[in-house]
């Protein structure tokens, strides 16, 4: 169980993803013991990332309010709400977007951290037990798969930002 379930409760049966596990089953203790274990890991991988998303969108928000259509929308009589979520948000957060896809690799190397720290079952956990090991056949294939899912993700927001953004054409 690690550090990821609640030590005087029995945890759900299943496929050992203790949120899921426990609403099938519909054991709100169980659900509740599950969200209070994964509240500490989360905020700390969330803050990883957080400055630079939030950094990024400011920059970007800043420039699309500053640019021509924001000011042809403004003098049309849009009130500033409308403005800001429905023309200069869309294009603030392509950029933040694009960052996303890129920062995969840096999420994957914090869950790292995240799962050895708090000792939860995972890829990143079995990589470190397996450097540990000198299984030099596992971390190969981990870190195959894990370069394999920063890839499909990187070009998914590629392929997302396309459909957003009428300019970017493939």
């Amino acid at each position: 169980m690690g550090g990821r379930f609640p030590a005087t409760l029995l945890p759900p049966e299943g496929t050992g993803f203790y949120l899921l596990d426990s609403l099938l089953a519909g054991d709100w203790r169980q659900l509740s013991g599950s969200l209070r274990h994964l509240t500490l890991p989360a905020v700390t991988l969330g803050l990883l990332l957080s400055g630079i998303f939030t950094n990024a969108l400011r920059l970007n928000l800043r420039r699309a309010l500053d640019s021509d259509y924001v000011e042809a929308a403004r003098s049309r009589g849009l009130s500033e709400r409308r403005v800001v979520l429905h023309h200069a948000l869309p294009n603030a957060l392509l950029p933040v977007l694009t960052i996303t896809g890129i920062t995969v690799a840096s999420l994957i190397g914090g869950a790292l951290l995240i799962e050895v720290t708090y000792s939860w079952p995972g890829i990143a956990f079995r990589l470190q037990e397996a450097i540990s090991q000198r299984d030099y056949p596992l971390v190969q294939g981990i870190v195959v798969v894990v370069a394999a899912l920063v890839v499909l993700v990187t070009v998914a927001v590629d392929l997302v930002v396309a459909l957003l953004d009428p300019r970017i054409r493939f």
